[in-house]
């Protein structure tokens, strides 16, 4: 059996590796446009921001290594320009020489990866202007930046790779401004958990223009102004990461069937719609793993998975590729934001509830304990669990892992209480923040506290039969606090209750959530109707009225940690 394969990196490197081992007398031949056929695509942001310092460190392979180690025959700087599916033929030009020659195949696997894109704006060929996908970007944006250090700098576009780069800028000495056309950071998160981050990287020293799509650059003096909706911003250098798109040029001249935004359809088993041809990696659509319907997740994990898969089909191994939860997970300076299944945004038709925990990534009383906000989305008719983001310190990459799997697993609120997880002080709580967010969709659903959201708000304020009642202590009362709202502590709450009205509806709210369920429950116990505020004050005063970032670590109440 003879197979090509076009594009290395995650997907095609993957299914190279895992044909070898799995057939030791196929022929196999590796294609790739560009220098390196296996890197590490994630490292990139940190290789310019002087994080990782070794070049060799961001190659995972390299063509002498695959060919002595698997026996593959690696073609660099060669790029497939097109397919002859009659005849089982690709057409290669060797990049360094020019030579146009056909090689044919048995089975083809095709992993021609995303392009950045790059948009046709004025002033877009400016040579300070990069876009960062290829070591070979990395290099230039990293040999320009030491032979021009930059004072200033913009980064256009707010997902995974803007975010990175601009934290490196930051790093290297730059005054940064990153911009986005959208009204938040990171699209796999909601926006109001984007407004936690908002107020953390502006804290960093980063400046944010958002909802500010950008128009052009023009030089201005030894600057280059960048322009958007409200403003302009001059820089000394911009990176633009304002995403990707699927390469597949080819797969759509050679007639291949094509998905969401000229991706290349597949089935289960990673065939395209020719038998002979499979395709991986970024460049495919996918199906997504809570709804079912198509989706385009341009990540490493799946990537390497989906070429396992392939080159297990070749080889005769039934395998099938289940779908993508879209799991990610980002460092920003210090703070960590990962995200797993269906946020609101992609819940768009699907009947969810949400809840909104506020946790301590370990036991208070041991040193070091900081605060995450988890997000769960859950189907209210089942209390499946749908998706789950959390932004936070220590922690967090964990919590997500298991959420993960609760999410591809089709776990309910009720299996995550029951969830038996590792604990000792140093790393968790007795009742880790996944097993808290499972109280709190039971709660929910079993009827125990109605909840109210940070959005509803306004429109509350204007029932002339609602209360807003705050059970915090009264200095938190007076640093802030919902307009209009009454003050009773939480722990004289009972001793107080006859001031209050069974006419009335009370909206109850606290720091975290936690005291103000309590109250709730009183009151419910007391023949009051009470509602609680998801995610508590702290999480409100950050969406809804922009408050600080407080990086200062406190118990789920409020109150400061000892010694902090």
């Amino acid at each position: 059996m003879k197979v090509l394969i076009v594009g290395g990196v995650a997907g095609g490197a993957s299914a190279a590796a895992r044909l070898r081992r799995l057939d030791e007398q196929a022929e196999i031949i590796m294609f790739e446009r560009t220098g390196h056929v296996s890197y590490a695509n994630c490292g990139l942001p940190y290789f310019i921001g002087d994080v990782i310092t070794a070049r060799s460190a961001l190659t995972l392979q390299t063509p002498e290594s695959f060919r002595s180690r698997f026996a593959i025959d690696v073609r660099v700087h060669s790029a497939v320009t097109a397919i002859d599916r009659a005849a089982k033929t690709v057409t290669v030009q060797n990049l360094d020489t020019g030579e146009i020659y056909r090689e044919g195949y048995d089975k083809l696997i095709l992993s021609p990866g995303a392009q950045a894109i790059r948009p046709n704006l004025p002033g877009i060929d400016d040579p300070r202007i990069f876009t960062l996908r290829t070591v070979e970007d990395t290099y230039r944006i990293k040999d320009h930046l030491t032979a021009h250090p930059p004072r200033t700098a913009v980064v256009v576009g707010g997902g995974f790779v803007g975010l990175e780069m601009a934290e490196n800028l930051v790093a290297l000495g730059a005054k940064t401004t990153l911009v986005e056309a959208a009204p938040q950071v990171l699209p796999p998160i909601d926006y109001d958990m984007a407004c936690e981050v908002h107020a953390y990287l502006r804290s960093k020293g980063l400046t944010l223009q958002l909802g500010a799509p950008v128009s052009g650059f023009r030089a201005d003096g030894q600057s280059l102004c960048v322009s958007y909706a409200g403003g302009e911003t001059a820089a000394d250098v911009v990176v633009l990461a304002i995403g990707v798109r699927p390469d597949t040029a080819i797969a759509k001249a050679a007639g291949l069937a094509l998905g969401a935004k000229d991706s290349i359809a597949v089935d289960a088993h990673m065939r395209t719609s020719d038998p002979d041809i499979y395709a991986v990696g970024d460049a495919v659509e996918v199906k997504n793993n809570v709804t079912g319907a198509p989706a385009l997740i341009p990540l490493a994990g799946p990537a390497n998975k989906q070429g396992r898969i392939a080159a297990d089909n070749l080889c005769g191994r039934d395998r099938v590729y289940r779908g993508s939860l879209g799991t990610s997970v980002v460092k920003l300076f210090d703070m960590t934001v990962a995200a797993t299944g269906l946020n609101e945004k992609s819940a768009a038709g699907v009947a969810y509830d949400k809840v909104l925990n506020y946790a301590a990534s370990h036991a208070t009383y041991y040193p070091g304990a900081n605060n995450l906000s988890l997000k769960t989305l859950f189907d209210p008719a089942t209390g499946r669990i749908l998706g789950c983001q959390i932004v936070g310190f220590d922690g967090v990459d964990k919590r997500i892992d298991v959420m993960a799997v609760a999410v591809r697993e089709a776990l309910t609120g009720a299996e995550l209480a029951e969830l038996e997880l590792a604990y000792a002080p140093p790393f968790s709580s007795a009742k880790d923040p996944v097993n808290m967010a499972g109280f709190t969709i039971e709660n929910v659903r079993e009827g125990l506290v109605r909840q109210y959201h940070w959005h509803e708000i306004p429109a509350i304020a204007k029932d002339p039969n609602a209360v807003f009642l705050d059970v915090r202590f009264d200095t938190e009362f007076a640093a802030g606090h919902i307009p209009g709202a009454i003050n009773i502590p939480l722990d004289s709450l009972r001793a107080r209750i006859g001031e209050l009205s069974r006419e009335k509806t009370y909206y109850v709210n606290c720091h975290s959530g936690l005291r103000s369920y309590i109250a709730c429950r009183i009151l419910t116990g007391h023949g009051f109707l009470a509602y609680n505020l998801s995610g508590g004050h702290r999480f409100y005063a950050i969406v809804a009225a922009s408050a600080p970032y407080d990086a200062d670590p406190t118990y789920l109440c409020g109150v400061k940690l000892p010694g902090r």
